[in-house]
């Protein structure tokens, strides 16, 4: 079948991490399933009936920290009895990577691809997300890169002598069909970063555009621009508004 570079765009608003997990794997296991479908379909020699879709999807969570499933669980300075005094929810997750926070002033995006459509290269995907919060941080005259062997989207990345996270990323891939993806601090309350190592990562800050401006900037705002960034990075031909998490 014609590779599908159509893309549905939704905004989950403020959801449980556990619901937007379950809501993700839901349309992952669909698109995998399809994929599958049409894997016997080839085999039996018969044309595919039916494409997989993409969606990209932005969030923000309630206070949690999750950790990936290659992730040490020596990386979560807190116990569990400091976790339920601050109302700090935990998960395990299927991402790739090691702990990170998730929390209000912070957008998550989840893009649920089927790379078959754009380019079936891990790398090449995570370098073109990294690309897309690089290039909406420019808009706001930050300047923001990579750090070679360290995924995800830093400050002072070539100098190196404060280098800092602005953004982590995790996925989950089958049959090249993604899950999970990235979290953008915004107007994140950076103290929550003090109970972890982020990323499992020792000795490197984390910072969010607040704290880089000095002032507060629009959620919604920085929305629109990861979504026209997503769109151009990967040459999405046409895309759909989805208001709510509840897909027809």
């Amino acid at each position: 079948m014609k590779d599908n570079k159509n893309l549905i765009v939704g905004h989950l608003g403020k959801m449980d991490y556990g619901k937007a997990w379950d809501f993700q794997s839901e349309l992952f296991k669909e698109n995998v399933d399809i994929k599958l479908k049409n894997r016997q379909l080839e085999l039996d020699g018969q044309a595919a009936t039916k494409s997989t879709k993409n969606y990209f999807f932005l969030c923000e969570h309630p206070h949690v920290y999750t950790l990936g499933k290659s992730g040490n669980m020596e990386n979560l300075l807190i116990n569990n009895a400091t976790l339920k005094e601050k109302n700090i929810a935990f998960y395990k997750s299927n991402r790739g990577g090691d702990i990170t926070y998730h929390g209000p002033g912070q957008v998550v995006g989840y893009p649920i691809l089927d790379l078959d459509n754009f380019s079936t290269d891990i790398h090449v995907y995570m370098r073109n997300l990294e690309e897309v919060i690089i290039l909406t941080l420019r808009e706001y005259g930050i300047y923001a890169g990579r750090i070679p062997k360290l995924t995800g989207v830093w400050l002072d990345f070539e100098k190196m002598q404060n280098p800092r996270k602005i953004c982590a990323m995790g996925v989950k891939m089958s049959r090249w069909v993604t899950m999970h993806g990235f979290a953008l601090n915004v107007n994140t309350d950076l103290e929550y970063f003090n109970n972890i190592v982020p990323c499992g990562i020792e000795g490197k800050a984390v910072t969010s555009i607040q704290a880089e401006l000095g002032k507060e900037v629009a959620i919604k705002e920085v929305e629109k621009k990861l979504i026209k960034h997503f769109i151009d990075i990967f040459e999405i031909e046409n895309f759909e508004f989805q208001n709510s998490g509840q897909l027809n």
